[in-house]
């Protein structure tokens, strides 16, 4: 099967982040609240296979199976199109970078993407998986309303690094979807660094604004306040040097930097 050189990846990535920068206001809300569903019905599903499998029984492989269905939804994000706050860190920063896209537009594409993304998460995490009665049922309501806790309870650096880690892995998700050339191998290239990222336990900013107000919605012990400054800021900074500094970045210096 085809697939691109790493030199040919990068000056593809260009031309994908150009025309990202170049989106109007409108359909980038519209692509983020897209893929911001997306990513959540990823983590719902994670949540809905993996609830019923207590630990003692499974041990770490309970981590491996809620990574191993997670990816399907950058698979959508990817295949069916849409806008992705993470993946966005490294696209439209290789264009910027390379000349070729504006700094306000990657501005305006970050803002209105991670706004759509947010509303994307929140519409499945309130209508999908609280009001459907899914999260208000056993196991599923303990198990997300652990996920949520465990979240909220990071310190500001280890959410930071796990947020680097995450999209570092992730915004390579996106890399190698743009090496291959057919659908099979896009999702293979999806699969193991998504799945790698989430069995580790790393930290996605848009996969949180689905898990911690699921758990609020559905147990309400956790706390709006303590989610946007001790979970979702310090992951976000943490996706966008994963994803801009040791993606973007490097791979612009070595591909795409002229002499």
């Amino acid at each position: 099967m085809a697939f691109k050189s790493p030199a040919e990846i990068a000056k593809a990535s260009v031309a994908i982040g150009k025309a990202k920068t170049e989106l109007p206001w409108n359909k980038l809300l519209i692509l983020g609240f897209l893929a911001g569903a997306y990513i959540a019905f990823g983590g719902h599903l994670a949540v809905m296979v993996t609830a019923g499998m207590p630990e003692e029984v499974w041990g770490t492989l309970k981590k491996f199976v809620f990574g191993g269905v997670f990816p399907v939804g950058l698979m959508l994000v990817v295949i069916a199109g849409s806008e992705l706050f993470t993946g966005n860190c490294l696209l439209p920063t290789i264009a910027c970078l390379k000349g070729e896209g504006k700094w306000l537009g990657l501005l305006k594409n970050w803002v209105l993407v991670y706004i759509g993304n947010f509303i994307g998460s929140l519409f499945v995490a309130y209508f999908l998986s609280y009001a459907t009665g899914f999260y208000t049922a056993e196991p599923w309501m303990s198990t997300i309303g652990k996920i949520g806790a465990a979240k909220c309870s990071l310190t500001f650096g280890q959410a930071f690094w796990r947020g680097v880690g995450c999209n570092w892995l992730v915004c390579l998700a996106v890399w190698l979807a743009i090496a291959s050339d057919d659908v099979i191998s896009k999702i293979w290239g999806i699969w193991f660094p998504i799945m790698a990222f989430v069995a580790i336990g790393f930290e996605h900013s848009v996969a949180n604004m689905f898990f911690v107000p699921a758990a609020i919605f559905a147990t309400g012990k956790a706390a709006w306040g303590i989610f946007l400054v001790r979970n979702l800021l310090p992951v976000t900074l943490g996706n966008i040097v994963g994803g801009a500094l040791f993606v973007a970045c490097i791979y612009w210096y070595l591909y795409l930097r002229e002499a």
